[in-house]
């Protein structure tokens, strides 16, 4: 069922989704080719905002802040396992992988490689805030607009 809340939350995540991309891209080297990793982290920031932050908007405000952790965490989450299964899914048409185990262990790999690309002070810093953020608007907006 459509709420503010669910719209609130599908909102704040695609931006926090935009805001992390933008983060990641800078840490990455120039000659990279990003085709739709905006796209698909603003996609997925979407989804996630509406289906699993939205509907938990109501409880308060430590409910707030902890939803919007989990929002942003699960965002990471689910950004980390489209990128790494669509990098393997590249390599694997270049024939770089011997069987299906090894590609599909290879996910895990590129995940775990994105993952640690990423756990710099500055993209912590950025996940907690938007968090906080993300989780006391789609509160307030699951309040106001009922």
């Amino acid at each position: 069922m459509p709420t503010a809340a669910r719209l609130m939350a599908a909102i704040c995540l695609a931006v926090v989704g935009y805001i992390l991309t933008q983060e990641v891209i800078a840490l990455m080297p120039d000659r990279t080719n990003f085709g739709y990793f905006m796209h698909t982290n603003v996609a997925l920031g979407l989804a996630v905002g509406w289906v699993v932050m939205g509907r938990r908007a109501g409880r308060g405000t430590t409910s707030a802040i902890n939803n919007g952790l989990t929002g942003v965490v699960v965002l990471i989450f689910w950004g980390l396992g489209v990128q790494a299964s669509y990098e393997m899914f590249r390599r694997a048409m270049g024939n770089r992988y011997d069987g299906p185990l090894e590609a599909l262990t290879a996910i895990f790999q590129l995940g775990a490689e994105f993952g640690a690309l990423m756990l710099t002070p500055t993209v912590g810093i950025t996940v907690l805030v938007c968090a906080v953020v993300s989780g006391l608007l789609t509160e307030f907006a699951g309040r106001r607009w009922k």
